[in-house]
C-alpha cells in the first residue's frame, strides 16, 4: 500500500526515553527554562524518526513527545476550552489518571498560532531532511471533548447546553483540519475512546450519569463527524484510532463493536479505522462485514502495547485470516493496539520491548501482504 493508512503502521504515541522524562520534571520545576525543554524534545523526537524508519516503517510520528496528555494538550489550547483540576481523575482498572477535565468558558475556536501546528512543521521538516517518511500527526476527535464534558462544565452565559456548543466545535475542527493541511500535513488521525465507550453498558451509564443523552448517540457522533469531514481536500486522509483505554498499561471500555459497527464503519467518512483487537474484550471481528467495499481501510491492532511478551507471529496471521472473512484482506493493514504511552507516564514496558513490537508489525505485514 503506497499510501496511508500503511499494511504496517502505528497509532502515535512512543515511551518517552529517559533523558526527555528528566528534562520535563526539571522544567516542571523550574530547574530548566522552555528553550532548555525544546532542546531536549527535539533531540529525543530526531533520535524517534531515525529508529522509525530503522523498524522499517513508512509512516512515522513525533511520539507525542511535546504531550503529557494525548488529548488534554490539544483541547487546553483551543479558544474557550480550559483544562480544570477536577474532584476525580478518569477511572481505569485499579488506577485513576490526575484529577482533570475540560471546561467551556467561550466561545470554542481553533487559533491556527495552536502550537500543534508547530509541532507538526517540526516534524514535517525533520523528516524531509532524515528518512523520508510520511508524517503522521493524531489529534483527539472532536467527541472525545464532547463526551468527557462533566455537569456544570459549559458556561451558561456561553452556551445553552450540550447541544449548543455542536456547531462551534465542528467548526473549530474544520478550521484545524485546514490549518494542518495548509501547514504540509497529509496523514491525520483524530483519536477517539468515545466510541469504544458506546460499546459498554458500564460506560454508558456513566455518561448518563454526567447527563449524555445516550440513545441515538451513534448517531449523533456520525453526523458531528461527518460535519468535520465534510469537504476535506481528496489527498488528505484521516483516520481514527477507536481506543478503549490506555493508561499505565490498564484499560476502562470491554465489549465488541457491533453496537457501533454500521454508523462507525460505513456513516462515517473516515479513510481509514485504526481497531483495538488485542484481547477478547473487543469481541469478534464480525462487525467488518460493515466496512463498504472500496478504499475504506481497517487497520486490525492485534499486537499489545500493554505488555512487553512478543506475539506469536503465526497468531497473528491466522487473526488476520479470520478478520478477512469479514472484510477484504486488501482493505486491511496492521498495527499495535494503540500507543505506547498515551500519558507521559507511558506502559508498563521497555523500550527494547516497545521496538520488537514494532518490528514484528513490520516484518508480519510483509508476509501477508507483501
Amino acid at each position: 500500500m503506497t499510501t496511508p493508512p500503511f499494511r504496517a503502521d502505528i497509532v502515535g504515541s512512543f515511551l518517552r526515553p529517559d533523558g526527555l522524562k528528566t528534562a520535563r520534571r526539571l522544567h516542571a520545576e523550574g530547574d530548566l527554562d522552555a528553550a532548555g525543554l525544546r532542546i531536549a524534545e527535539d533531540a529525543a523526537i530526531a533520535d524517534l524518526v531515525a529508529k522509525e524508519a530503522e523498524a522499517g516503517l513508512r509512516p512515522a510520528t513525533d511520539g507525542e513527545f511535546r504531550r503529557s496528555w494525548w488529548h488534554f494538550d490539544f483541547f487546553g489550547f483551543l479558544d474557550g476550552v480550559d483544562i480544570v483540576e477536577l474532584d476525580h481523575g478518569i477511572q481505569f482498572q485499579g488506577v485513576q489518571t490526575k484529577p482533570r477535565g475540560v471546561e467551556i468558558s467561550a466561545p470554542i475556536r481553533f487559533d491556527p498560532s495552536h502550537p500543534f501546528i508547530e509541532h507538526f512543521t517540526h516534524l514535517r521538516d525533520l523528516l524531509a531532511r532524515t528518512t523520508g517518511a510520511t508524517p503522521k500527526f493524531s489529534i483527539p476527535a472532536p467527541t472525545v471533548l464532547d463526551f468527557r464534558l462533566e455537569p456544570g462544565h459549559i458556561l451558561s452565559s456561553v452556551y445553552d447546553g450540550r447541544d449548543a456548543i455542536v456547531d462551534d466545535l465542528v467548526q473549530a475542527y474544520r478550521d484545524a483540519i485546514a490549518a494542518f493541511y495548509t501547514a504540509g500535513a497529509r496523514y491525520l488521525q483524530l483519536d477517539d475512546t468515545a466510541w469504544a465507550y458506546l460499546c459498554s453498558e458500564t460506560e454508558l451509564a456513566k455518561a448518563r450519569e454526567r447527563g449524555i443523552e445516550t440513545e441515538g448517540i451513534a448517531e449523533r457522533y456520525a453526523d458531528i463527524l461527518n460535519r468535520v469531514l465534510d469537504g476535506k481536500p481528496d489527498d488528505l486522509v484521516v483516520t481514527t484510532h477507536v481506543c478503549r483505554g490506555n493508561f499505565r498499561s490498564t484499560w476502562i471500555s470491554s465489549g465488541g463493536y457491533e453496537p457501533v459497527a454500521e454508523q462507525l464503519l460505513d456513516v462515517v467518512q473516515y479513510d481509514g479505522y485504526f481497531l483495538e483487537y488485542d484481547s477478547d474484550r473487543a469481541g469478534g471481528f464480525e462487525p467488518l462485514r460493515f466496512l463498504p467495499k472500496g478504499d475504506k481501510t481497517v487497520v486490525l491492532g492485534l499486537v499489545t502495547t500493554k505488555n512487553g511478551e512478543r506475539e506469536n507471529p503465526d497468531d497473528i496471521k491466522r487473526r488476520i485470516d479470520e478478520a478477512a472473512a469479514f472484510a477484504p484482506l486488501e482493505q486491511l493493514a496492521l498495527s499495535p493496539q494503540c500507543g505506547f504511552a498515551s500519558t507521559e507516564e507511558g506502559n508498563v514496558l521497555s523500550e527494547d520491548e516497545q521496538w520488537a513490537k514494532i518490528r514484528s508489525v513490520v516484518d508480519i505485514a510483509a508476509d501477508v501482504w507483501g
